[in-house]
């Protein structure tokens, strides 16, 4: 049999995949922990400098700033206020650059040496640098931590969504792709809730990496993809995983047979590596167009959500809303994705497009409309939609790569996401040079992406491909039996 048919006699969801796939799916918590810790590590508490005229020099300017003591922040204990203010940015924009190098890293080196292996280094090293944020003692260790926690925290995750995807059966890669990216929403509302009863930095930091520790130690139970054993010509290995999963599942009659994998390891054919994405045509001009998706997902995401610290009103609500914001994305990316008139290709169009409009149109209503339509009301709005083009492209672009090259494409995508959320904490700066320059960028950025989105094919109900063979049509493959070379593009 091959492998979606052993899928379906072990059990697409079953107990076990239910069991593994929830822990993996609350991991994400963690994730947006680490992820949005400096919105409230690096908030500006209210504060008064009693002499504005003094000249700035660090050891006579901190004499005379006086924070109010509501809560303390890297900003407070390290006086990153008027000329020193750029660094709360630039430690959020080190992270994401972290995230750029750990999706490069972490991608490739999972395709080739496994899930597991890669994805519990990751999180064992990201606890460690995240312990180190907590307790660094001057702003330069501080910041260099936050780059190191960005590279760990973002390969792990990266490897952690793709092994929540191969656990199970292809039918059910949208629910559990749209699970993990609920969990990070509530995981930012959940640390908006420790933030409000935690009010010293340094303690927040601490609280919110513990978790990681416990999912590590978890993490030692979990098995390898079957189907990256299966793609890599591991046939024993993984009917071994099949079977335990089909155990776990009340099936204990299951017997599973796969097929010989039509490449092997050993083969040389099967070596494949990132740049397998830029030597078929058919790869590349898919990566390129994800590229440019990823990076506005991530940019209108994170520009919007980094932004819930400038706004008015209380600071944990404004962040809690923002992650909460997300959670209704999740049953119309739901809908709409399992739909035939939709599916994953117009799905992403649509939302992508309608957060673009919705982050335009704020341009044009007044902050004291008495309508229920406000600004803030819009990006909102604007949030939600990005929040499901985000859950949809993360679920469609896992579809289109195939297994042997799959970390790899998400990790070369992951890493132009990586650029939107380095350039995100600095797009509200762009309020000096026009107002409405931030919410323009966001919208036409939203925009071009969701129209770009129609040119990549459709994979509703179609079959996951196991090798990049796969991708090509039944006419190249004829020829190339017949035994006449062609382009692979």
């Amino acid at each position: 049999m091959d492998l979606d048919e052993a899928y379906t006699v072990v059990g697409e969801f079953g107990w076990y995949q239910k069991r593994v796939t929830g822990f993996l799916v609350l991991l994400q918590i963690y994730v947006a922990c680490q992820s949005m810790l400096i919105v409230l590590v690096g908030a500006v508490p209210e504060y008064h400098i009693d002499n504005e005229d003094i000249p700035f020099n660090k050891e006579e300017f901190t004499k005379h700033v006086h924070f109010a003591n509501n809560f303390t922040s890297i900003v407070s204990e390290w006086y990153l206020i008027k000329h020193e203010a750029y660094k709360v940015n630039l430690a959020s924009s080190l992270f994401f650059v972290g995230l750029l190098i750990g999706n490069v890293l972490f991608g490739p080196l999972s395709d080739k040496l496994g899930r597991r292996p890669v994805y519990l280094t990751g999180l064992f090293f990201d606890n460690i640098f995240g312990y180190c944020s907590a307790l660094a003692p001057n702003y330069v260790f501080f910041a260099a931590s936050r780059l190191f926690v960005g590279i760990m925290n973002g390969g792990m995750s990266l490897v952690s969504f793709v092994l929540t995807q191969e656990y199970v059966g292809k039918s059910y890669w949208a629910l559990t792709g749209s699970l993990t990216n609920l969990s990070f929403a509530l995981g930012i509302a959940f640390y908006a809730l420790l933030g409000y009863y935690i009010r010293d930095w340094r303690t927040l930091a601490i609280i919110a990496n513990s978790p990681g520790l416990i999912f590590f130690l978890l993490s030692l139970l979990l098995p390898e993809s079957p189907r990256w054993l299966y793609s890599q010509g591991y046939k024993d290995k993984a009917e071994e995983i099949l079977q335990h999963m089909a155990r776990g599942n009340g099936n204990q009659c299951a017997k599973i047979h796969l097929k010989e994998c039509a490449v092997t390891r050993k083969s040389s054919d099967s070596a494949h590596s990132v740049f397998d994405i830029v030597k078929y045509g058919v790869l590349f001009w898919r990566t390129i167009i994800l590229m440019y998706i990823w990076y506005v997902c991530s940019l209108v995401y994170y520009g919007l959500t980094l932004n819930a610290g400038e706004l008015k009103g209380n600071l944990y609500l404004n962040v809690a809303l923002y992650g909460l914001v997300e959670v209704p994305a999740f049953p119309l990316c739901l809908f709409f994705i399992e739909k035939s008139w939709s599916g994953r290709q117009k799905a992403t169009a649509g939302f992508l497009v309608f957060a673009g409009f919705a982050c335009i149109f704020t341009l044009f209503l007044p902050d004291n409309n008495r309508f229920f339509l406000t600004p803030t009301t819009l990006a909102l709005f604007g949030k939600l939609s990005v929040s499901a083009a985000f859950n949809v492209v993360y679920i469609y672009t896992s579809e289109l790569y195939p297994t042997v090259v799959r970390n790899a494409g998400l990790g070369v995508c992951a890493m132009a996401c990586r650029f939107g959320g380095i350039l995100a904490p600095f797009v509200p700066s762009m309020k000096s040079l026009n107002p409405s320059m931030p919410f323009m960028t966001f919208g036409i950025s939203g925009i071009s992406a969701g129209i770009l989105s129609l040119l990549l094919p459709e994979t509703l109900n179609k079959p996951i491909a196991e090798r990049i063979e796969d991708l090509q049509p039944p006419a190249y493959q004829l020829l190339t039996k017949g035994n006449r070379v062609q382009d692979s593009t």
